[in-house]
């Protein structure tokens, strides 16, 4: 399992709120997490494969919210 990390513009709990169920639906992606404390608000996903990453930026991205991966 690989882990991954997204720096986002996510701000509060309800941000958060609005892609919950999108990324606990794809089964692509293990288990997640935001750190909003971080100034990043950095968003780490478990995954198998890579294009877990991928789908995960694009959840974000359809609910209005910028993601791009940190490396």
């Amino acid at each position: 399992m690989k882990s991954f990390r997204i720096k986002t513009n996510l701000k509060c709990g309800n941000c958060v709120a609005k892609v919950q169920q999108s990324l606990d639906a794809t089964s692509e992606i293990k288990s997640w997490s935001v750190d909003l404390k971080s100034p990043d608000r950095v968003l780490t996903i478990e995954a198998d494969e890579e294009h877990a990453l991928a789908l995960a930026i694009d959840i974000l991205a359809k609910a209005g919210y910028r993601a791009v991966e940190l490396k």
